[in-house]
């Protein structure tokens, strides 16, 4: 379990590096802020497509390398590539064009289908990561599984923005690039490769062998499409009740993970920054480096929190009536009254959302580089709960299927399995997975169908990053039209424009707070949900 988890750490490392720089690196090439929002409609878009599709292709997946891993290994290899081209850039581009203005725009070309393209394989990796969470635990063990997915997110986001808050070219030389961004994309993709390196070895994945009863021709893109559709249709009540939480967390988290390292770098040059640090060659470098420098601090109450929420939040399964821990009886008193005075995951979830939005009100406000970090800091604890919870309760929901009235006991031990029509097989071989696949009952898929459940969850997060995406082109098109100021100076040295005015993304973050408002309120109705 804290094998695979350390894929999730690798993932939001990835991620990070991609957040933290290419938003900046794109000002630096020129682009508006309009169209560079328009650019990340490249996350949602693969979201959209990939981790749904991934899901229901590898959970049907009959390789003798296992349903999951083979995802993860061709997607690794796809973003470590696209993550060195798109450090690379310029130079590549410069191998083939001579003409500067042509090589300016293909510059642009070349970085954003980079971009598209590890969007679109991080994504499999991720979806296939998800999934093994979800088949390999039991329901008691789904929220430590979350809890340590969340660790291991926590994690990757600290070492990935501590590393970018370094000046690495006093610890690589040039070994690396000569630049902040191109070392950044190196270890981002060797960090990559190492993690699912190490799962793959680690990790034993049973393969699913057909037994005959299969249909062969409910694979194709068709039928996929189609049970996606189907499944989303006709989802339980509580999961469905999870999918609109996660629908309106996400618009208030997309603005912040996107472009809260590009706010902070823009408030410290505005605010704060001496006039040498203005005119550096390495602008990009030292946006990079500042706003990485607030995102650590994001990143350890958030590792703190990770670590210490799930002790002090009620686990799901002890929130039913009647429970009673049996601790030692020398310490019964005091865990008694802990037991008391805990607050629910349900509880915990709410409140962050609250706390989230609580902070980002702020952001229009903030004129110093103390208050920016001391802004994105607060949001630590919402997003340790929101890497956390929503993965618990989707994960329990997925593992009842398969113990509902009239089905078997759920079996996990190692020589039996959940098949999709709820009904058990005894295994001899625990490298072997037989499942009897019904056709005309999505529905009663168990935990053998993680991969179409959390895809579909994945929908209801990337949805929102299309209303995030088309609010943040609208904002910065009425409040910043034009190049960055603070970016594109050396790709438009001719161009002034002024730094005056409200902030456009911070009126971004301030639209999220409202969004998450609802999802407070969206989630405080799962409690009295059947």
């Amino acid at each position: 379990m804290h094998v695979n988890n350390i894929l999730s750490g690798a993932g939001r490392f990835t991620w990070g590096t991609e957040m933290t720089y290419c938003t900046p690196y794109l000002l630096q090439l020129g682009l508006t802020k309009s169209r560079t929002s328009l650019v990340w409609i490249a996350g949602p878009l693969s979201g959209l497509i990939m981790q749904p599709v991934v899901g229901v292709i590898a959970d049907k997946s009959k390789s003798k390398w296992g349903r999951r891993r083979p995802f993860m290994v061709v997607g690794t290899l796809i973003v470590s590539a696209c993550l060195l081209v798109l450090g690379w850039t310029k130079e590549i581009v410069g191998m083939f064009v001579t003409d500067t203005d042509t090589k300016r725009t293909a510059t642009v070309v070349l970085a954003v289908l980079s971009i598209y393209a590890v969007d679109f394989a991080i994504n499999a990796v991720q979806s296939s990561c998800r999934s093994l969470i979800v088949d390999t635990l039991p329901i008691p063990k789904q929220q430590l599984g979350s809890a340590w997915a969340s660790r291991m997110i926590s994690i990757g986001h600290l070492v990935g923005y501590g590393a970018g808050a370094l000046d690495l070219q006093r610890v690589f030389g040039s070994a690396l690039g000569d630049s902040q961004f191109k070392r950044m994309t190196v270890i981002a993709a060797l960090a990559l490769v190492v993690a699912v390196g190490v799962t793959c070895w680690a990790v034993e994945e049973r393969v699913l062998l057909s037994d005959g009863k299969e249909d062969g021709d409910d694979s194709g893109a068709f039928a996929v499409l189609s049970k996606i559709l189907e499944t989303t249709m006709h989802l339980p009540n509580r999961i469905q009740a999870i999918c609109w939480v996660q629908f309106w967390s996400w618009i208030g988290w997309f603005p912040f993970l996107f472009y809260s390292t590009t706010w902070v770098g823009e408030i410290y040059l505005r605010y704060d920054a001496s006039p040498e640090s203005r005119e550096h060659h390495d602008t990009l470098g030292n946006i990079g480096r500042v706003g990485s420098m607030s995102l650590v601090v994001f990143s350890i109450i958030t590792f703190i929190g990770s670590f210490m929420l799930p002790w002090i939040v009620m686990a799901p399964e002890d929130e039913k009536p009647g429970f009673t821990p049996r601790p030692p009886p020398m310490l019964a008193p005091i865990v008694e009254k802990f037991n008391k005075i805990k607050p629910t995951l349900l509880t915990a979830w709410t409140v962050s959302h609250l706390i989230f939005a609580g902070s980002m009100v702020f952001a229009p406000f903030v004129s110093s580089l103390r208050s920016a970090t001391t802004v994105v800091a607060i949001c630590g604890i919402p997003w340790a709960l929101a890497s956390w919870a929503p993965f618990t309760y989707i994960g329990i929901e997925i593992n009842k299927i398969g113990s509902s009235p009239g089905s078997p006991p759920s079996r996990n031990g190692p020589f039996y399995r959940r098949l999709s029509n709820a009904s058990f097989e005894v295994e001899h071989d625990p490298a072997v997975l037989r499942p009897h696949h019904n056709s005309e009952d999505i529905a009663a898929s168990t935990g053998e169908l993680a991969g179409i459940y959390l895809g579909i969850l994945n929908l209801f997060t990337t949805l929102p990053q299309f209303i995030g995406t088309f609010i943040s082109m609208i904002v910065f098109s009425i409040l910043e039209p034009g190049k960055s100021p603070e970016l594109a100076k050396e790709a438009h040295p001719d161009e002034h424009h002024s730094t005056d005015g409200p902030n456009a993304i911070a009126v971004c973050l301030f639209i999220g707070a409202l969004a998450s408002v609802g999802a407070a309120y969206a989630t405080s109705r799962l409690k009295d949900m059947p």
